[in-house]
């Protein structure tokens, strides 16, 4: 890993109660920087400020929902009054819905959209507000291969996606013309074992889970603390599935839509397991610690299956080498497409 910055950074975080926003937290304490934590959940909230002051880092936690952008630069406007200008703001708050498109109801995908999309929206302005007057910063934004690639069972969420990343070009190009030394990048994430899939809304006869390969959270903390260490590239892919689906969709979109057609609704339950009859309380509307008492932490119940292997290193320091893989790696996949149509 690169050597700290010579001094403590301001680091906003979203979504910091679980998953990747907690994971990133930790790492970026561990660099000894002071950490603005923003979620819904007390607990998470609570579980993350104590795990980034034991890691040697100064946390501040502060209950927001990111689709309200006036609470949002509420919120940014306490971090700076607490812990000082920001450095770093990393968009990372989410939420989805686990179900076929005509299932979902219009308030619940505008729902998706305002907390996924709107909320990297909100978060960005606040923190451009900010940096562009001190020609200084640095915004992450932690996408995902769906980004480029959309699934089924989950167009919310893909539309959202999809739409930060248009979305982050046209703000990366505005500040390059401007000539601003502000900075934004993207994180382009594979699945990640976090606890989403026990309390995102599906309505899968299955539970919903990752697509493998799956990765640790600690692989995307790792990429996201190097982007906004070194946010001159725009955009950073984090594993080789990420770059070989992003490739097999440039090169062969029509077979690849009918290779997940077929593949997708069983690779997202788990084998052998229904939902319970029960519904099960989801973080679409209000955060599910609360409701369920209890605290679930960075990861999910896929540990056993999910790789902490260092892909991102091999990505972020021999990109080239990771791309030319997965070039091969996709063009097999194409082949073996094209032969079964």
């Amino acid at each position: 890993m690169d050597a700290n910055p010579p001094r403590p950074r301001t680091v906003v975080i979203t979504g910091a109660g679980g998953g990747v926003g907690r994971a990133s937290a930790r790492a970026f304490a561990a660099c000894g920087d002071r950490i603005a934590l923003l979620g819904r959940g007390e607990k998470g909230l609570a579980g993350v400020a104590a795990e980034v002051r034991d890691a040697g880092g100064e946390a501040l936690a502060v209950p927001v929902d990111v689709s309200d952008a006036q609470a949002v630069e509420d919120a940014a406007e306490r971090v700076e009054t607490e812990l000082g200008p920001i450095d770093v703001w990393v968009n990372n708050a989410f939420t989805g819905v686990f179900a076929p498109f005509t299932e979902i109801g219009a308030d619940e995908f505008r729902r998706v959209t305002e907390v996924t999309y709107l909320g990297y929206v909100n978060g960005t302005r606040a923190a451009l507000r900010r940096m562009v007057p001190r020609d200084r910063g640095t915004v992450v934004q932690v996408g995902s291969a769906l980004a480029y690639r959309g699934i089924p069972l989950q167009s919310a969420y893909c539309g959202a996606k999809h739409a930060i990343q248009g979305w982050n070009e046209s703000v990366r190009c505005e500040l390059l013309h401007a000539g601003s030394r502000v900075r934004t990048t993207m994180v382009q994430l594979p699945a990640v074992n976090t606890p989403q899939f026990d309390w995102v809304l599906s309505r899968m006869p299955g539970r919903a889970r990752p697509v493998a390969p799956v990765y640790q959270p600690e692989v995307a903390a790792r990429a996201v603390v190097h982007a906004a260490r070194h946010p001159g590239r725009r955009e950073y892919r984090v594993g080789a599935s990420t770059v070989a689906t992003l490739i097999a969709n440039a090169l062969a979109p029509g077979l690849l839509d009918r290779y997940l057609a077929r593949t997708m609704y069983a690779a997202q339950q788990d084998t052998g397991t229904q939902a319970s009859d029960e519904p099960a309380p989801s973080n679409l509307w209000a955060p599910v610690d609360g409701a369920l008492g209890r605290d679930f932490g960075a990861h999910g119940r896929f540990d056993d299956s999910s790789h902490d292997l260092y892909a991102d290193t091999v990505l972020l320091r021999h990109p080239a080498a990771l791309a030319a893989g997965a070039l091969a790696g996709a063009a097999a996949a194409v082949t073996v497409l094209r032969r079964r149509r």
